[in-house]
């Protein structure tokens, strides 16, 4: 950045011209020490700037500081950085000559930032600072990945008048970090991310669910739309509470209910990451504490189908110590427990550790974050893990029902009505039919399918249902029948 400039923009009228006569004053002195410092001894050099540079910090009235792109010894990029960049986004379209352009969000939008050696201004509270950004170079040492050489690293300057040193610091700093991350975070590609114990790997998330095309019932619907953007707005409150910023859900329900389609639906409503944890290829709880480190705020953390993951039940462990005592091979089981079907280590993460990643210490680690389990056998869950306080909401993902069906034809079929909704609700009360069973059904299967077919085969198929539950009625009747008949002989006299 010119030293004159913020001197110039400043001022104006005969206060102006005289401000920009020093500015050229001080730049024809700083000329002239350069010239000398050629021939002055040492020491004399040494003095000479210690006391010029006082001089200069009285004459000249202003602060710059500089954001570098990289920080610390593992050259991670600064979060700062990258806040700045995006902040200034809007300021670089409209005050920048030179522009640098990136598409984001599966390349359907188009992001411009300053490029390097530009300049821009900002005003915050009717006070005017400058931005600048550059780059500088920096030695790289020899590795075994790259020779010796130079890199270079990109930064971002702002300067300001001393006279406004508490409010840059204060409000304007937190102002500009807030909504650059802000804008960083809507601007950003959403990610699938998968473990390998203790590391993540990760693919573009594209699932186009959402809740306006969830079977499910309406009321229920907004009930957690409303749960979860309340969620979202209130890291105040969490912090007054004294809690984590974070609330788990329990989905449970039959298989193909949508419990893995309501997870992507979160993930559309609230734009979060998706962090999908395999229990069974975490090594230890060690590992699982890695693991939730490395995740980021504003994501969703998964582990489906739960209750088949690990052996972490209190009910199934006493039921694995009575067959132990049972069959007398209580250290032969205990050596196979160590090895899973592959002959490879099995996971060592317990009910104690998967707890303590829940709402233990380790969960305060980081923020904004949903945790959200999956089963088909909610009876079988242990009642630690499920409680109030770590599963927070409870949702019942059930059989489809006509308000269900509603939406499904809807999505598929493009049709709100037809003559034969009246009977399809009645028949989807009567038998039990997963969204995904009606969902197939109202799938066209070739170009020639139409609305009339797609229903008919739907009714056709909960008719068939009907009838099949009937007829296992009928049996269990004639079973209940039958064991009451023997009950009455072996209980007569004549047994006797």
């Amino acid at each position: 950045m010119k030293i004159d400039q913020p001197i110039k923009t400043a001022n104006s009228g005969g206060g102006g011209n005289a401000f920009a006569h020093l500015g050229s004053v001080v730049a024809g002195m700083m000329f002239a020490w350069a010239i000398l410092q050629q021939f002055l001894p040492p020491d004399l050099r040494a003095y000479v700037t210690k006391y010029s540079q006082r001089f200069l910090r009285y004459v000249y009235p202003y602060i710059q500081i500089t954001f570098n792109e990289y920080t610390g010894e593992r050259l991670m990029r600064s979060e700062a950085y990258l806040a700045i960049e995006n902040y200034l986004s809007s300021a670089a379209t409209t005050q920048a000559k030179r522009l640098k352009g990136d598409l984001v969000k599966n390349n359907q939008s188009l992001v411009v930032s300053m490029d390097d050696h530009e300049e821009v201004s900002d005003k915050h509270n009717g006070v005017k600072l400058w931005w600048a950004s550059g780059k500088k170079e920096s030695r790289r040492r020899a590795s075994s990945f790259h020779a010796d050489g130079v890199d270079e690293s990109g930064y971002y300057k702002l300067t300001f008048h001393k006279a406004q040193r508490e409010l840059v610091f204060g409000p304007y700093l937190r102002h500009v970090l807030k909504q650059g991350k802000e804008i960083r975070f809507q601007n950003r590609q959403r990610k699938l991310y998968t473990n390998n114990n203790w590391y993540w790997t990760h693919v573009v998330f594209e699932h186009p669910a959402n809740f306006k095309t969830l079977a499910m019932d309406p009321s229920e619907k907004q009930e957690i739309i409303n749960d979860l953007i309340t969620f979202s707005k209130n890291e105040e409150f969490y912090a007054r509470i004294g809690r984590a910023w974070k609330r788990g859900y329990l989905l449970f329900g039959p298989p193909g209910t949508g419990k893995s389609t309501m997870i992507a639906a979160m993930a559309n409503l609230l734009n979060y990451d998706i962090y999908d944890l395999e229990l069974t290829a975490v090594k230890d709880n060690t590992s699982l504490r890695r693991l939730l480190i490395e995740t980021s705020s504003k994501s969703i953390i998964v582990i489906e189908d739960i209750d088949c993951s690990l052996d972490l039940t209190g009910q199934r462990k006493k039921a694995a110590k009575v067959e132990e005592v049972k069959d007398g091979e209580a250290s032969n089981q205990a050596k196979r427990a160590e090895k899973d079907p592959d002959g490879e280590k099995a996971s060592r993460v317990t009910l104690s550790g998967l707890l303590n990643f829940i709402d233990g210490l380790w969960s305060s680690c980081g923020g904004e974050r949903l945790l959200v389990f999956t089963t088909n056998h909610i009876e079988k869950l242990d009642p630690a893990l499920i409680r109030k306080g770590r599963m927070d909401k409870h949702v019942k993902l059930s059989y489809c029902r006509f308000e269900a069906f509603k939406v499904l034809a809807k999505n598929y079929l493009e049709i709100d009505t037809h003559p034969l909704f009246d009977h399809i609700g009645k028949l989807l009360n009567e038998v039990d039919l997963t969204p995904a069973d009606v969902a197939e059904h109202l799938m066209p299967k070739s170009a020639s399918n139409n609305v009339e077919v797609c229903l008919e085969s739907l009714v056709e198929a909960l008719e068939e249902a009907k009838t099949a539950k009937l007829k296992g009625e009928e049996g269990t009747e004639e079973v209940k029948t039958e064991t009451k008949d023997l009950v009455f002989v072996s209980g007569s006299p004549e047994g006797d």
